[in-house]
């Protein structure tokens, strides 16, 4: 009989938790299983992951074959039995590929150059904004009644 020790799902939709156990590698993920040895919950800031180390090793003694899962969980909790404080999932940096990294003598004249462009953005903005109310300006001085419009306007 083949044993491994692997995780078993259990929670709501969406709101996983997991036991560690030991079981027959014919069984269901959550099927019967002969102990359970600990318990992982990925959903709350550290992770939560028990995990008795003794029993572990007992029936890795007796021949069973921690999952991959199960076996980096096994790592993480004996570096936190070492003295660290609770074991908690490392959480990996990311990697940003060569092509996409830029010197850091570079990034300040990128920086310039997207300044210069924003700046220049804003000043053609600005001088649309002022032609459209130049526009304006004249619609309302060409349309018919114009003359009326703008006396009574003066007025108030």
């Amino acid at each position: 009989m083949a044993v491994k020790i692997r995780l078993a799902r259990h929670g709501a939709k969406k709101r996983p938790y997991y036991r560690i156990v030991v079981a027959d590698s014919r069984a269901r993920r959550d099927g019967r299983f002969i102990e359970q040895v600990g318990r992982y919950d990925p959903i709350p800031d550290p992770h939560v992951i028990e995990v008795d180390l003794a029993k572990v090793d007992e029936w890795i003694g007796k021949g069973a074959q921690p999952t991959n899962a199960v076996s980096h969980l096994i790592d993480i909790a004996r570096a936190g039995s070492e003295g660290k404080p609770k074991a908690e999932a490392p959480k990996p940096e990311p990697k940003i590929p060569e092509a996409y990294a830029v010197p850091e003598e570079k990034a300040a004249e990128v920086e310039e150059a997207m300044a210069a462009e924003v700046a220049e953005d804003v000043a053609e903005a600005v001088e649309d904004t002022e032609i459209a109310a130049d526009l304006a300006e004249a619609a309302r001085d060409d349309a018919p009644g114009a003359e009326a419009a703008n006396a009574a306007a003066d007025e108030a």
